[in-house]
C-alpha cells in the first residue's frame, strides 16, 4: 500500500520512542480503501527530499486517545532534528504487525510502540523488505 500527501498535518519528535511522528491529514485517511483493516503496519517512509527510512504506522482510531475519526499516524525511525509539519510524506506499507488496541496507561502505550518499532526494525532488515526501500514511488515526483 502506497500513501502520499503533499502536507503533513502534524509532526513532532518523540524522544520517548526514538522516532519522529507525523500524522497525515484526515482526508488522506478517509481516502484509504475500505478493506484496509485498523492496525499497526511497517514499511518505508520518505519526508520531502530526505533519504528513505524505516517506519511504523498506525492506521485506525487510536482508542487510547478516543479519536472520532480514522487517522494515519506514522513513526519514522530517524532523528531529523526538526519538525516536518507541512512536508511531503510518502510511505510504502509492506507488512502487518498487530491489530489496533487500547491501553490502560500512557506508559503501556509507549512500551508497545517501542516494541512495534523493534519488531519493524527486524522485519525491515530482511532481504524481501529491503528491496522496497528503492521503490520508484520514492523517486517519482
Amino acid at each position: 500500500m502506497l500513501i502520499s500527501s503533499p502536507e503533513v498535518a502534524e509532526s513532532l519528535l518523540k524522544q520517548n520512542v526514538n522516532a519522529c511522528k507525523a500524522n497525515y491529514p484526515r482526508d488522506v485517511a478517509k481516502s484509504l480503501p475500505e478493506d484496509v483493516k485498523p492496525g499497526v503496519y511497517y514499511g518505508w517512509a520518505k519526508v520531502d527530499t530526505e533519504a528513505v527510512h524505516k517506519m511504523v504506522v498506525n492506521i485506525g482510531w487510536c482508542p487510547f486517545y478516543q479519536n472520532k475519526e480514522l487517522s494515519i499516524e506514522t513513526h519514522v525511525m530517524h532523528d531529523f532534528g526538526r519538525d516536518f509539519y507541512g512536508a511531503t510524506l510518502k510511505i510504502c506499507v509492506i507488512g502487518y504487525l498487530r491489530p489496533e488496541k487500547n491501553f490502560t496507561s500512557i506508559e503501556k502505550l509507549i512500551e508497545t510502540i517501542k516494541q512495534d518499532i523493534e519488531n519493524a526494525h527486524a522485519a525491515l532488515d530482511l532481504p524481501e523488505s529491503i528491496m522496497f526501500k528503492d521503490d520508484s514511488f520514492f523517486t517519482d515526483q
